[in-house]
């Protein structure tokens, strides 16, 4: 078996209102890639949110008293507490500094995904993606490859570290489900459900380093399940969750 990486160095910083499919197609052309049907082409969110503007100035926010209050136990910026807040339907975890949510696309993770890495003033933040899945379905017609994925780095419970998984796809299935199957043996799987777009995503963040400016990655030779499916179905029920 055999799969290949490769990750685009041209990108140039990505603006408000930037045709990112036509910029990621223009890096590839560049650097000599093709992007066709054999090719998944893998973004970090952080770019998807600049060209779609989902940048905050936090000049511009009053933070509540809540906020205020948790960033004085805490020292924390105000401002970027009140953003996570406006992003959050429900607060899972408040505690020790860290604020866990639950966000109105269902995704559940840290500080609603608001980051001011790569961002140029300490006084904006971006935000992600309003709907990922649509971002990733537009990125796919305009690219013409076979899927997309949209990628941030989340935490993990009991487990230490950051990992990139998949907040959005176009194209292929975020889950492979081979319950029934039989292993090598010949034993009948009865639980296994692998999160195929995380693992691609995963593999995919080897690649982008935070501080070298490759946020789109291309690979081929890697074999998926195509579908319509959101990755709305990699967040795990409440009912079935044990750590909520």
């Amino acid at each position: 078996m055999r799969m290949e990486l490769t990750s685009l160095t041209t990108i140039p910083e990505i603006r408000p209102g930037d045709n990112l499919g036509a910029l990621i197609r223009q890096a590839a052309e560049q650097e000599n890639q093709v992007i066709d049907e054999a090719v998944i082409v893998v973004v970090a969110q952080k770019v998807v949110s600049k060209a779609e503007g989902a940048i905050v100035d936090l000049r511009k926010l009053h933070p509540s008293p809540l906020a205020q209050t948790w960033a004085r136990d805490w020292q924390k910026d105000p401002r970027l507490l009140e953003l996570v807040l406006m992003q959050t339907r429900r607060i899972v975890r408040m505690d020790r500094g860290v604020l866990i949510v639950e966000m109105p696309t269902g995704l559940v993770c840290a500080n609603a995904g608001v980051d001011q890495s790569n961002v140029e003033s300490p006084d904006f933040a971006t935000i992600l993606p309003k709907d990922p899945d649509t971002s990733a379905r537009l990125l796919r017609s305009n690219l013409g490859c076979g899927a997309v994925v949209i990628t941030d780095t989340f935490g993990r419970p009991l487990r230490e570290g950051l990992v990139d998984v998949a907040i959005g796809v176009s194209g292929l299935a975020p889950l492979e489900d081979l319950r029934g199957r039989t292993d090598r043996y010949g034993r009948k799987l009865i639980g296994t459900v692998m999160a195929a777009a995380d693992q691609i995503a995963a593999a995919a963040g080897l690649l982008m380093p935070k501080h070298a400016g490759c946020p789109v990655v291309l690979i081929r030779g890697c074999s998926w399940q195509k579908s319509e499916e959101s990755a709305r179905l990699l967040t795990r029920d409440p009912s079935t969750d044990l750590f909520r």
